[in-house]
């Protein structure tokens, strides 16, 4: 992937300000990256979650659970 193509102003957040975002535990938002129900990055030991894929996943889940 060229430098060109990568989204602009694409924002990515740390396991923990997922956490506080969708008001769970750290080990949730790692058990969600690790079973690929989140896509993430790996930087370094630590992931990176795109503000994009914490969206989708937060319309996915309140679509799915009719709430």
């Amino acid at each position: 992937m060229q430098a060109s193509e990568w989204p602009v102003g694409e924002a990515f957040l740390t396991v923990a300000e997922v956490a506080g975002i969708m008001r769970v535990s750290k080990m949730t938002v790692y058990r969600l990256v690790h079973s690929g129900h989140l896509p993430s990055i790996r930087v370094g030991r630590s992931f990176r979650v795109s503000a994009q894929a914490v969206r989708e996943y937060l319309g996915c889940v309140r679509v799915t659970n009719g709430r």
